[in-house]
């Protein structure tokens, strides 16, 4: 069983350019998961969804990833290797 989940988590690329399209300026799903808690923790914190919603219906979390969707989380990627370690 841990062979077939194996395989079916390599054969999904993100970069795919249908999920790119899906998913605007998120590369992996990784970044796709940092920029969406960041966003739910806003959300949690008392900002206000970007999208049509009733906070009281939907959890922060799936507003969260429907704003990345859509575009409406503005989010920088930085190069780690630009990042001085401070001394």
């Amino acid at each position: 069983m841990t062979k077939a989940v194996t395989a079916k988590a390599t054969n999904s690329n993100f970069s795919d350019s249908a999920r790119e399209q899906e998913w605007p300026g998120v590369d992996s799903h990784f970044r796709l998961i940092v920029v969406a808690a960041l966003r739910a923790k806003q959300l949690l914190r008392g900002a206000t969804p970007r999208i049509d919603a009733d906070p009281r219906r939907r959890k922060n979390s799936s507003i969260a990833l429907e704003e990345v969707k859509q575009g409406l989380v503005p989010f920088t990627i930085t190069d780690p290797k630009a990042v001085v370690p401070a001394e």
